[in-house]
């Protein structure tokens, strides 16, 4: 049974944890909870339960503002609900791969910077676990990756056969100066066998 029980007034959102964000562990499921917990207002932290592998969103109509920012989803949790590293998120949401909702600006207590970070639509982030794009996109990034090393490669050759070819005619190319073979008196020195 759980614990909070839901009528049909109520505001409501959910989301299924994959058994990759989970590793088919309760413990970490329980840990992503937690996580988006931290990000909620402290008033709103007990609406948000885990209910099997589902992570659920109640509050009533009164708390509509609330419910809106509660069910935005922070960066950080995005990252664990997509299993992804900060740098695919950075470069997903760089090239449009990943819409952004927004971007939220908080200061931290204790500190005199403010933090800048994206939001992301839940809807969205549905789509994208359902679809599995995720795993789509880093096989795009492999090959990216596999083609820019191969073009930088070939960059590099031809730059050195390019530096050993420019190294090559330049020894090559010496010769003793035409204004040296065409000395003076050069017939004077024949005649008198000086050359011989």
């Amino acid at each position: 049974m759980p614990k909070h029980e839901t009528s049909s007034a109520e505001l409501m959102r959910t989301w299924s944890l994959t058994t990759a964000a989970t590793l088919g562990s309760s413990v970490r499921a329980k840990g992503i909870l937690l996580e988006l917990r931290a990000r909620l207002p402290v008033s709103s932290r007990k609406s948000l339960v885990l209910e099997g592998g589902e992570i659920m969103l109640a509050m009533p109509p009164s708390e509509k503002a609330e419910f809106r920012t509660a069910a935005a989803i922070v960066s950080e949790t995005m990252r664990d609900i997509l299993v992804i590293k900060p740098g695919e998120r950075h470069r997903w949401v760089s090239d449009g791969r990943l819409p952004s909702a927004g971007t939220r600006t908080v200061r931290l207590a204790g500190r005199a910077k403010q933090i800048t970070f994206h939001v992301f639509d839940p809807r969205i982030v549905e789509d994208i676990l359902d679809r599995g794009l995720v795993d789509e996109w880093r096989e795009e990034d492999i090959a990216t990756a596999m083609e820019n090393r191969r073009k930088a490669a070939y960059k590099a050759k031809l730059t050195r056969t390019l530096k050993k070819g420019s190294k090559a005619n330049s020894t090559s190319r010496w010769k003793p100066d035409d204004d040296a073979a065409q000395l003076n008196d050069w017939e004077k020195f024949d005649r008198d066998g000086l050359l011989r």
